[in-house]
């Protein structure tokens, strides 16, 4: 099951139940800060989520600041056995190991 929920533009909200104030949290993902909203219910849940979005991106446009964050850059971290496996499997392949790690991300989000 998916706990996403989208809005217009390419943003995206990940869902989570907060069991302490007994309420669906929502948090958007990806942006250059933070921006939560909370409801009981999924039409809520909707409504929350597009006003905290819209507050956030007019906070983004008064500030002159880019509201997104992905720039299709990051580092990663291995430890060097798995570092030098990848390494093989990515030249047994033919690819480099940014195109192998690449491929084997895009294979794990299209199956999450």
């Amino acid at each position: 099951m998916k706990n996403v929920l989208d809005f217009p533009g390419g943003y995206s909200a990940v869902i989570g139940y907060d069991s302490e104030l007994e309420m669906f949290r929502g948090e958007f993902v990806g942006l250059n800060g933070g921006a939560d909203f909370y409801a009981t219910d999924l039409e809520g849940l909707k409504r929350e989520g597009a006003l905290s979005l819209k507050v956030f991106l007019d906070e983004c446009t008064a500030r002159g600041i880019e509201p997104k964050k992905a720039k299709g850059k990051f580092a990663l971290r291995l430890d060097q056995d798995i570092y030098r496996q990848a390494t093989i499997a990515a030249a047994a392949s033919g690819k480099s190991l940014n195109q192998f790690i690449t491929e084997a991300v895009r294979e794990a989000v299209a199956r999450a």
